[in-house]
């Protein structure tokens, strides 16, 4: 396998109702490190499902999933070991409620890296101010907005020193004018040369900041390329009718 892929998709299939609802019907693809690859589509098209997929959070009905050059759907593989690469942010925070932002931020270094209070905290400290939350560290999360909540739970994220994000929908439970907030921090990160993989509604940050771009209808890749030619060019008339509706 070429060694800038991070991750190997093939085959992928995801069934539910014994195979009558084909969630993902063969979905196959490359993840390659330091990009960002963004999964357009209409709703139901299995955007969620795939990503999901790629933590294992949904068990595959098919298909491998090779991470580092690791299978993990292999049953004797230990996913937990390589969850701990890959960053998860969902639509909606996940934030522990009766712990502060710097709890939440310190309890899985400390737990599962072995970091020490201080090393842990330092980092958390580092982090929060890099998406302007510094003075938030001792706050709980019901005292932040939504905004200021998924922001947190980036940088909760990568706490961990993930190889990769995953973003399920990370902007689509906030109030329009929290969004940019938002994006600003994933473009950063982007910048940074993060590898990540987002599910997102939002095209202009798919135009923006995607390197690929991968548009996904009923449980299947129909496209997928460069933003530019996503956007500009697209070839199926199912993108074409997608992108007249959203744009």
């Amino acid at each position: 396998m070429n060694d800038n892929i991070l991750i190997n998709v093939s085959g992928l299939k995801k069934y539910y109702n014994g195979d009558r609802i084909k969630a993902l019907d063969g979905v196959s693809a490359d993840i390659r490190k330091g990009e960002v690859v963004v999964v357009i589509g209409p709703s139901g098209s299995g955007k969620s499902t795939f990503l999901r997929c790629l933590n294992l959070l949904e068990v595959p009905t098919g298909g491998h999933i090779l991470f580092n050059g690791t299978d993990i759907t292999d049953e004797k593989t230990d996913i937990n070991i390589h969850r701990q690469k890959m960053g998860m942010v969902f639509q909606h925070f996940n934030l522990f409620p009766h712990m502060t932002i710097l709890k939440n931020m310190t309890i899985a270094p400390m737990k599962i890296l072995k970091k020490s209070k201080e090393e842990a905290e330092q980092q958390a400290i580092s982090l929060l101010k890099r998406v302007g939350l510094e003075d938030r560290a001792n706050a709980y999360p019901s005292q932040l907005s939504g905004g200021q909540k998924q922001r947190i739970a980036i940088v909760r994220a990568l706490c961990m020193n993930p190889d990769v994000m995953l973003f399920d929908e990370p902007t689509s439970a906030l109030d329009p004018e929290m969004v940019g907030e938002v994006l600003d921090v994933m473009k950063q990160l982007a910048r940074e040369g993060m590898t990540m993989v987002v599910v997102t509604h939002e095209m202009g940050f798919a135009k923006e900041v995607g390197s690929r771009v991968i548009f996904m209808d009923e449980g299947k890749i129909v496209e997928e390329s460069d933003p530019v030619s996503i956007f500009e060019h697209p070839q199926s008339d199912r993108l074409k009718s997608f992108l007249a509706k959203v744009l």
